[in-house]
Formats: structure tokens, C-alpha cells, sequence
């Protein structure tokens, strides 16, 4: 059935608007480490204590990640993503008073009350990229999912390089890291109610989705097993392909968070770069990345079209990324210079997002749609713990060990997860009646 011609196409809609909110997102998260400087400055925080600061997001961040897939799954993705969403601007506003809250309520500890923010804002944002890979299970057909991911997690690569440029224009023109926090919350609610206009869980309740576009996405998704009801939470652990998939996302995330964490710092620290310099330069190690986690989804539908193996496209392309990346960063140590120095982290990193799109592509792979959204949080979740050691253990590093020690903690992170993503199953999807192949879709032979 030829259907392409006559259809919509809302769906790239979709695409780009999951694209927008989790750029909104990630800019909101990253904005504490510009500001880090002036924080630590007023409430006279270490290194170690800084750290905690920026590790706090992570606690909360991993249950919102793990909550917000399944439900999800039970509510729908707008439900979940609309309540998220408004409650992480709200709490982005009021991390203006994080420090003075913990003064007042914590016995004099600023620290506490950055804590308690932190953690609030973590669970609420936790949902984002579990929605977005539930959205796309249902909205993309096979042959189009590695590009719509791709469009999807652009947004933490795009996000990171634009939160320099935002964060500190903001604190140039307001002189208070306080207000930026307040304009950057006031920006993510105006979102939301853009989002609320144009996004529906699937085609069949999108009206401007038209019945060509409904029967492309359908004939283009390979069938569902039989029944089709979600698998319970439990059945992820019994899936070494999901397990070390997670593991592998862990890289990718202690690798991201590295940067977005203690990068500005690293660089004001052993660079002297000011806060107008840091504007800039701290965007440069996010410009590769932009365009590679586009060119990793395209590159993984091209070897999946070309030589119909998920092994090929799965399993081998993450882990000879992956020892690249660590490469990089295994050698930043050694580097003479802040211009090398930014060259290994900007190509280090543009590896590392190369293979973004196959860890959430590996969900969809071996996951019945309806379980999609409880499995990807579940990912998420395990790999979220990244959030948390990555900060912590990197000003911890940084105070006792010096920057170098957190480059070669990194590297090896990532040759680790080198090594999970070679048990990678992806051809045996759960719930089915034969294992077997992934079959082919029927919109990609077309």
C-alpha cells in the first residue's frame, strides 16, 4: 500500500516539538553550574560541597525518570508531561531561594535547602526523555525511528551548548544569579502551554494527523506479539539485553553530566577563563555533538536497511564508539594546552553522542509498545545514577586528586560500558512467541 504521497505529515511535528520541550529541559537543568561560581561564593561552599550541590538533581531525577514512564504508560504521555513540566518551572523559579530556605528551615543550612530544590526539580524533569521515547514508539514508523530520535535527543546536545550562552547572558544583563533562575522558570512555563496546543499521544486523537499518515506509521511499525498488554516491571531484569543496554546509557550520562557539571568550572579554574569568555567557550565541546547524535540515528537506520542485522547496527557501532570516546578523554590529561584540552573534550563528546539514539532505539527494539514507557524509565533510571556519581565523584576527585583524575574516571566509565553493549540481544524481543529476527517493516520496503 502506497500511502506516502497522500499523507500529513504532523508527525515531524511532534518530532520538533519533543525536540523543543526537552531542549527547555535540559537549559533549565544546566544553568546551576553557571552560576556555581556565585553560589559558592555567597554561601562559602568546597568543591566536595559544590559537587553535592550539582549532584542533588540526580536523586530526584532518577525516581521522576523510573515514575514517569509508567505513568505514562497507565495516564498518557500529555498527562504526565504537562504536570512534569509545570511543576520543574515552578521549582526552577524558586531555586532562586534555595540557600535562604535552607537558612531558614534547615538550621542555617544553606546547603539543605539547595538539596531540597534540587532533588524536587530532579523528580519533576526525571520523566522527559522516557515520554519522548514513548511519543516516539507511537508517532514514528520503524524506518523513520533512528532520524526521530535523533531530532528528539538533539535536545541535550543542543541544550548543553545553548545553556552557556543563555545562562550567562542572563547573569550579564541581570548581575544576579537569582533572577536568571526566575526568567529561565517563567521561559519553561510559556512552553508548556505550547505544547498543550499541539501534542497528542498518538495519531488517532491528532485531527490534523490525516488517515494516510495514521496508515503509514501503522504499516510501518513491525506487529506487536500477541495480546499486546504491558509486561510486568520485573520482566526488564530478566532481559540481559535491557540490563546492559541501561549500563551502557550510564557512559553516556556520566560523560554528559561530566561536562555540564564541572566543565565551566574545570575551565574558569585551570584556564582563568572569565564569565564572558566562558559564554562561548564552554559552548565549543557541544558543537560536534549536535550534529553527530543527527548522524548516529541516520547512521544506525542505514546499517539496519542495508545489512538487516540489529547486532550490526546495535551492538558494534555503540562499542567501538564508546572506546573511541573514552580515548578521548582518557587523553585530555596529557594535553599541553586549553585548546587541545577543549579538542579532546568537544571530540570525546561528539562520540559519546554518536550513539544516544541506539541505547533508546534498543527499548523500542525489544519492547511491546505498551510497556515502553515503564521500560524506557526504567533505563533511564538505572542509568540516571550517573547523575548523581558523576558530580559528586568528580569534586571529589577534583579536590583531592586535581581535574585529571575526573578525565581518567570518565574514560574508564566509558570502556566499561564498551564491554555491556557487546551482550547486547536485540533481535529477541520480550513477549514474544519465537524468538527470531526483528522483522523487517513493511514501510521500509517500500
Amino acid at each position: 500500500m502506497h500511502v506516502t504521497a497522500a499523507a500529513s505529515r504532523y508527525r515531524f511535528k511532534i518530532f520538533a516539538l519533543l525536540f523543543f520541550i526537552a531542549l527547555i529541559n535540559y537549559i533549565d537543568r544546566g544553568a546551576l553550574s553557571f552560576a556555581a561560581s556565585a553560589i559558592a561564593a555567597e554561601y562559602h561552599f568546597t568543591k566536595v560541597q559544590l559537587g553535592a550541590v550539582l549532584g542533588y538533581f540526580g536523586f530526584g531525577y532518577l525516581f521522576g525518570s523510573l515514575c514517569g514512564g509508567f505513568l505514562a504508560d497507565r495516564f498518557g504521555t500529555k498527562k504526565v508531561w504537562l504536570m512534569a513540566g509545570v511543576l520543574w518551572s515552578i521549582l526552577e523559579i524558586a531555586t532562586a531561594w534555595a540557600g535562604d530556605l535552607g537558612m531558614a528551615l534547615f538550621g542555617g543550612s544553606a546547603i539543605m535547602g539547595f538539596a531540597a530544590l534540587r532533588i524536587l526539580f530532579g523528580f519533576a524533569e526525571g520523566p522527559a526523555y522516557a515520554l519522548m521515547n514513548k511519543a516516539i514508539a507511537h508517532w514514528a514508523p520503524d524506518n523513520e525511528r533512528g532520524m526521530a530520535l535523533g531530532i528528539g535527543l538533539l535536545s541535550t546536545q543542543v541544550g548543553s551548548l545553548l545553556t552557556a550562552p543563555v545562562a550567562v547572558t542572563l547573569l550579564l544583563l541581570t548581575n544576579d544569579w537569582r533572577m536568571m533562575f526566575i526568567l529561565l522558570g517563567v521561559m519553561s512555563l510559556v512552553a508548556m502551554v505550547l505544547f498543550a496546543r499541539a501534542f497528542s499521544d498518538t495519531p488517532e486523537q491528532q485531527p490534523a494527523a490525516n488517515t494516510a499518515e495514521r496508515l503509514l506509521i501503522s504499516h510501518g511499525q513491525a506487529p506487536e506479539p500477541a495480546g499486546g498488554a504491558p509486561l510486568p516491571w520485573w520482566r526488564f531484569f530478566t532481559s540481559r539485553t535491557l540490563v546492559c543496554n541501561a549500563l551502557g546509557y550510564f557512559s553516556f550520562l556520566y560523560i554528559t553530566f561530566t561536562l555540564v557539571t564541572w566543565a565551566p568550572k574545570y575551565l574558569q579554574d585551570n584556564f582563568h577563563f572569565d564569565l564572558q569568555s566562558l559564554g562561548y567557550i564552554a559552548m565549543i565541546p557541544w558543537s560536534g555533538a549536535c550534529i553527530t547524535v543527527l548522524l548516529g540515528g541516520r547512521i544506525a537506520d542505514l546499517l539496519l536497511r542495508r545489512f538487516a542485522n540489529l547486532r550490526l547496527a546495535r551492538n558494534l557501532f555503540a562499542a567501538l564508539t564508546l572506546l573511541l570516546a573514552g580515548g578521548c578523554f582518557l587523553a585530555i590529561p596529557w594535553m599541553p594546552s586549553a585548546s587541545l584540552v577543549i579538542v579532546m573534550m568537544t571530540l570525546g563528546n561528539a562520540l559519546n553522542a554518536l550513539v544516544n539514539n541506539v541505547y533508546w532505539s534498543v527499548v523500542i527494539d525489544v519492547t511491546p509498545r505498551a510497556s515502553v514507557g515503564t521500560y524506557s524509565g526504567i533505563t533511564l533510571a538505572i542509568a540516571n545514577l550517573a547523575s548523581i556519581i558523576s558530580p559528586m565523584l568528580s569534586g571529589w576527585l577534583a579536590q583531592y586528586y586535581g581535574y585529571n583524575a575526573m578525565f581518567t574516571a570518565t574514560a574508564l566509565i566509558a570502556f566499561v560500558s564498551m564491554l555491556a553493549m557487546t551482550l547486547l540481544q536485540p533481535e529477541k524481543k520480550l513477549g514474544a512467541e519465537r524468538v527470531g529476527p526483528l522483522p523487517v517493516s513493511r514501510a521500509a520496503s517500500h
